[in-house]
């Protein structure tokens, strides 16, 4: 069986995936049970779950969220829109989800629990570490790395060769054309230092 772990309008996106890949959503996991997406049964962790069999995504946009709940479960799957166009020569790593329309191109290395976010082009030679957040309409150009919990905001665009520390922010449209150093929030066209992120 499958289950996630969220029961937020992220989940509703990876479960319209997982049908279209054949599967077959057995229920949400959340800390609070009043949330309800569609007609899926909200549950409380672990209830059902078999960890000898059962798998799990971990459905929530928050970068940090995700690294915190991921130590505390197990058997983590992918799931890939299947209009999204995925290299054979990528590698993308347990608890990721490509959405739809989104480009990942050859020797791209996806980390765990990342989000490729709709339409979003991420191009050769990439590197994404763990929980990377890649919001819709980015595009990363060749060559480009994207550090551990790092958020890129919708439309924003990364030229090639360029790197993006550990637990930053590139605002939405932003245009980087230099490297982002850990643990900052850039924005604008070119992007520019605006503050130090502390989450």
């Amino acid at each position: 069986m499958i289950y996630l772990y969220g029961a937020g309008g992220h989940a509703k996106v990876i479960i319209d995936i997982l049908e279209m890949q054949g599967n077959t959503v057995a229920g949400i996991f959340d800390d609070n049970l009043t949330k309800k997406v569609w007609n899926f049964p909200t549950l409380a962790f672990p209830g059902p779950f078999d960890f000898s069999k059962d798998e799990l995504i971990i459905s929530i946009g928050n970068n940090l969220i995700r690294e915190r709940i991921s130590k505390t479960l197990a058997n983590f799957i992918t799931a890939i829109h299947p209009s999204s166009v995925v290299s054979r020569y990528a590698s993308i790593a347990d608890g990721s989800v490509i959405m739809a329309g989104a480009i990942v191109n050859a020797s791209t290395t996806i980390g765990n629990h990342c989000i490729i976010n709709t339409n979003a082009s991420v191009d050769h030679d990439c590197v994404l570490q763990d929980f990377v957040h890649i919001s819709p309409n980015v595009t990363l150009c060749g060559d480009v790395f994207v550090g551990k919990c790092s958020h890129i905001g919708a439309g924003a665009v990364i030229i090639p060769g360029k790197k993006i520390g550990i637990n930053s922010v590139v605002g939405a449209g932003s245009v980087v054309i230099s490297d982002v150093q850990d643990n900052t929030v850039v924005v604008g066209n070119p992007a520019r230092f605006i503050k130090i992120n502390n989450h």
